[in-house]
C-alpha cells in the first residue's frame, strides 16, 4: 500500500530527485469522459496526466526505458482509481505524491492552484495576488498553461475575471475546461 501524506497533494520531491526518478518512467492510458488520457509516473510519484488524442491500446502500462518488469504500477494504478472516483463524482480531492518538474515561480503557481477548491474558480489576477506578485498575470497563465498534471492540479479552475465570457485558455481544449467545471458544479454564465 502507498503512503500518502495526509494532504491532498504531496509533491515534496527536489529537482534531483526528480531527474533521478525520470530515468525510469511508467506510463499509461486512461479513458475518461472527456477522451484519452495519459498518465506518467517514477517509481515514487506522479510526473504528468495530460490528454493525448492517438491513444496506445487502453489500460496497457509501459516503462522507459525498460528497467522496470511490466507488471502493475501501484502509482499509475492509484491514479487511475482516483480520477474514476473523480469522473464518477465521488472524489474531491486528490491524494497522489506528484513530481512536478518546472521553474521555482511555475511550482509556486502551481502550488496556489491547489487551493482552488472542487467546484470554486479563481481569477488568475486572484492567484497572481495569492503568490504576493499581482502584477503577474499573464506570467501566472503560462505557467497555468505549462501545469503538467491536468484535473489533479485543477489548472481548469482558474478563469478569466469576466467569468464565463473570460474561460480563456486550456490546454485540453476550452470545452474540456467547461465540461470540467460544469461536472464540478460550477455555473458558467
Amino acid at each position: 500500500m502507498l503512503k500518502y501524506a495526509r494532504m491532498c497533494y504531496n509533491d515534496n520531491l527536489t529537482p534531483t530527485q526528480i531527474r533521478v526518478h525520470a530515468m525510469s518512467l511508467s506510463i499509461t492510458s486512461y479513458h475518461s469522459p472527456i477522451g484519452a488520457i495519459e498518465i506518467r509516473a517514477t517509481a515514487a510519484a506522479l510526473t504528468a496526466v495530460e490528454y493525448v488524442e492517438d491513444p496506445p491500446a487502453a489500460d496497457a502500462i509501459r516503462h522507459e526505458p525498460a528497467a522496470a518488469p511490466a507488471d502493475a504500477h501501484p502509482i499509475l494504478e492509484e491514479a487511475q482509481r482516483q480520477l474514476t472516483a473523480y469522473f464518477a463524482g465521488s472524489l474531491r480531492c486528490f491524494d497522489l505524491p506528484l513530481a512536478l518538474d518546472g521553474t521555482p515561480f511555475q511550482r509556486q503557481v502551481w502550488q496556489q492552484l491547489r487551493s482552488v477548491g472542487y467546484g470554486e474558480t479563481a481569477s488568475y489576477g486572484a492567484i497572481a495576488a495569492a503568490i504576493d506578485n499581482p502584477k503577474a498575470v499573464r506570467a501566472v497563465g503560462a505557467a497555468n498553461g505549462r501545469n503538467p498534471v491536468a484535473i489533479i492540479v485543477p489548472c481548469h479552475r482558474i478563469i478569466g475575471s469576466g467569468g464565463r465570457a473570460k474561460l480563456t485558455g486550456y490546454g485540453g481544449g476550452l470545452w474540456r475546461k467547461e465540461w470540467l467545471l460544469q461536472h464540478e458544479g460550477v455555473l458558467l454564465m
